[in-house]
């Protein structure tokens, strides 16, 4: 849907001067939204011992991670260049998760050593973990309702955690080694906008993680209910009502745990920076080719979810107003044809040169892209609470698409001695 009516308040007095200055495409976010977002998240678990740790993966800008670093958030890893990332910004033991999937025993080391909280996908991984981390945690596949996920698959589908039927097992065998803290996490939701069906995803964990330490005879430290809540991407969207999902929650842990009050623990990314993020782009191409197609400078290099997944983003020409609408084919530059923003979208007659805005940018958007056909990354700019925008990240260069080429080739072989001996070749025998 479109983005919020502060940040468009703030941006389109801003947008005309700043294209002209510093031209396109280039994604910007909006740093008071992505604050308010996250504090609001804490106000609806005040009082109650309760932690947001940000995806990095959604947006991995030091600067937009810093922010929330300051506001007291924590920060969600998944892998060793996600987790030296939080390390430079000042993360420092239990600032970091680290939940990751086919985990590496240096990985799982740096993890330990960071002081990051662990979360094991699989029995095997607790195997390559040694000595174990402080606390103890494992992922549990999806079941229940998580399980009905199309991005997470069903338990007999899924890459991800622990099947329900191992996981007393796993707990038992983690005792067995010494631990003694304990916490679990769920993959609860991909992009979920029903309230009902999140909570109803997040008490399945909590109740399950209750079952498992009375069967094993531990107590959890924290339940990690993960991330996966959605935001209107459509106009029709109604918005996520967080204050009734955390209610849900703290209703389900007083239930499942009446004696004790383990920590609750999210992973959200979409949901605290997606709504804050724009990717503004030019008309630079207007043609007829069965359907009418609208060019522009961005391509899905720069946003691959509707090329990639049909994901919808919402589209709109914020100096076209006025103009009669018609459905548009919006198109980027690459050598493929789902680089497409938008297919028949109905959008105001859009010309050569006219400013585009592609909404709901602020997640998996940068984040997720890449260089193919030499159409290169744009900048990311912050839109900052006083007003100002400057720029985070600045556009990929010819000199950054060829920095990893060495202009030498040299030998990955280990040196010999000597020169190396051609094989003996196979005789038949006589």
């Amino acid at each position: 849907m479109p983005v919020p009516d502060t940040f468009a308040a703030r941006l389109r007095p801003l947008l005309g001067d700043l294209v002209a200055a510093y031209g396109t495409p280039f994604h910007l976010y909006d740093a008071a939204g992505i604050a308010d977002t996250y504090r609001a998240m804490t106000d609806a678990f005040a009082g109650e011992p309760y932690r947001q740790y940000f995806a990095v993966k959604a947006l991995p800008n030091p600067h937009v991670l810093s922010l929330l670093l300051a506001e007291g958030s924590g920060l969600d890893c998944a892998s060793p260049v996600e987790l030296e990332l939080a390390g430079s910004l000042g993360a420092g033991p239990g600032d970091t998760v680290f939940t990751s999937n086919n985990t590496t025993r240096q990985e799982f080391g740096l993890a330990r050593k960071t002081g990051s909280l662990v979360t094991f996908d699989d029995l095997t991984a607790l195997d390559r973990s040694d000595p174990l981390p402080d606390t103890v945690a494992f992922r549990v596949s999806p079941h229940g309702l998580s399980a009905g996920s199309r991005l997470m698959g069903d338990a007999q589908a899924t890459k991800f955690g622990v099947p329900v039927g191992q996981l007393a097992g796993a707990y038992r065998e983690a005792k067995a080694r010494g631990a003694r803290r304990f916490g679990i996490h769920g993959m609860t939701c991909a992009n979920e906008l029903d309230v009902d069906r999140a909570a109803r995803a997040a008490t399945d964990v909590i109740e399950l993680g209750a079952r498992i330490a009375a069967d094993v005879g531990i107590q959890l430290d924290y339940v990690n209910v993960g991330g996966g809540l959605g935001i209107p991407y459509r106009p029709e969207d109604r918005p996520f009502d967080f204050r009734r999902y955390a209610e849900a929650i703290l209703a389900a842990r007083r239930a499942a745990f009446p004696r004790s009050a383990p920590r609750v623990l999210m992973e959200c990314g979409r949901y605290v920076t997606g709504p804050h993020g724009v990717l503004v782009t030019t008309v630079i191409n207007r043609c007829g080719k069965g359907r009418e197609v609208v060019g522009v400078d961005a391509s899905m290099s720069a946003l691959m979810r509707p090329g990639f997944y049909g994901a919808y983003h919402h589209i709109t020409l914020p100096f076209a107003q006025g103009r009669a609408e018609a459905p548009y084919d919006v198109v980027g530059s690459l050598c493929e044809n789902m680089d497409k923003f938008a297919v028949d979208r109905p959008l105001a007659d859009p010309r050569e040169g006219d400013v585009l805005l592609v909404h709901d940018t602020g997640a998996h958007g940068h984040a997720m892209g890449f260089t193919y056909n030499g159409r290169l990354r744009p900048a990311e700019l912050l839109l900052t609470r006083d007003g100002d925008v400057v720029e985070i990240r600045r556009a990929e260069t010819y000199d950054d698409y060829v920095s990893t080429v060495p202009g030498s080739p040299g030998s990955v072989l280990p040196a010999a001695p000597h020169a190396r001996q051609e094989r003996p070749t196979c005789t038949p025998d006589r």
